[in-house]
């Protein structure tokens, strides 16, 4: 019994850790890395740009972000997704949330795969999922240089 619950753990531990890697944004424009960290949570932060630079030949900031002591902030290395935790029964990554550099607005999100290498990642707002925009990142190998 104590094995057949060690199999059972180890296994939903494996399909947990699936998220973790690369993952290209739908637009194409920017590389997340996935990771999980020692709260057993998951978090993914911009590791690539395609367009690192403004139009001064500066890194591109966090302008947009409400909090202003944050202006300076690069993009390149920003932490979008925070707190993420597995749900086995639902086989998605929920109770998190998902930040947009765009246009400075955090948003309560969830996320599950679709086959091996499709994330789909749900941001909502107000608590309710039907009230959000969904997003497809495809999964890649390494970090892009």
């Amino acid at each position: 019994m104590v094995a057949a619950f060690l199999l059972l753990a180890a296994m939903a531990f494996g399909q947990a850790n699936q998220v973790v890697g690369f993952w290209l944004t739908a637009e194409g424009d920017s590389q997340v890395e996935i990771t999980r960290k020692s709260d057993n949570k998951y978090y993914g932060r911009i590791v690539w740009l395609k367009d690192p630079l403004n139009d001064n030949g500066r890194p591109k900031v966090d302008d947009k972000n409400p909090d202003k002591s944050k202006h300076n902030t690069p993009i390149l290395g920003l932490e979008l997704l925070k707190g993420f935790a597995y749900n086995s029964s639902k086989k998605e990554w929920a109770n998190g949330t998902i930040y947009d550099p765009n246009n400075g607005k955090t948003y309560d999100c969830y996320m599950w795969l679709d086959g091996n290498n499709t994330l789909k990642i749900k941001g909502f707002v107000l608590g309710m999922r039907f009230l959000g925009r969904e997003t497809t990142w495809t999964r890649e190998r390494a970090k892009r240089e």
